[in-house]
């Protein structure tokens, strides 16, 4: 949590504040329903938001090395084992040895996790396109550069 410095009796303090937490709020149901699609998919199969991220940037990094995975998703090997032996289980992932070097294990995409990866994606991008074209490039660009601002606070 970020302290922000109140100033008591400021008017400009406080409608700051208040800004911020529409801010918050914006933020949190934008993310409610951008992910409120994809979630009632993955409860079908009893899996969740974990399994998405997983399927969406294995999907992204064909052969992807698990080490890598666990990097781009920044966390550890114990959070990400339970999930990504299920979708290796459900045969939606596979894992394969790398030519390059026996000891890393690369991951890929099945034909069945690449229907649902891109079930799942393809129901945030459609959601993402409606809402760029109705808030337009200006406010698209805006809102690229503050989440590359905000993941690089992260």
């Amino acid at each position: 949590m970020v302290d922000l410095p109140v100033i008591v009796g400021s008017p400009s303090a406080a409608s700051r504040e208040a800004e911020l937490r529409l801010a918050i709020e914006q933020l949190y149901f934008g993310y409610r329903a951008f992910t409120a699609p994809p979630d009632r998919i993955l409860d079908q199969r009893g899996l969740g938001r974990v399994h998405h991220r997983i399927l969406y940037f294995v999907g992204r990094n064909s052969q992807i090395s698990v080490n890598s995975l666990l990097s781009v998703l920044d966390v550890s090997k114990q959070a990400l084992n339970a999930p990504l032996r299920q979708l290796i289980e459900m045969r939606l992932v596979a894992m394969d040895t790398a030519e390059h070097d026996r000891r890393v294990r690369q991951l890929r995409l099945t034909a069945a996790g690449a229907r649902l990866e891109a079930q799942l994606t393809g129901a945030q991008m459609k959601l993402l396109q409606a809402v760029f074209e109705q808030s337009g490039a200006e406010a698209e660009a805006g809102w690229h550069q503050v989440m590359r601002c905000l993941g690089e606070k992260g």
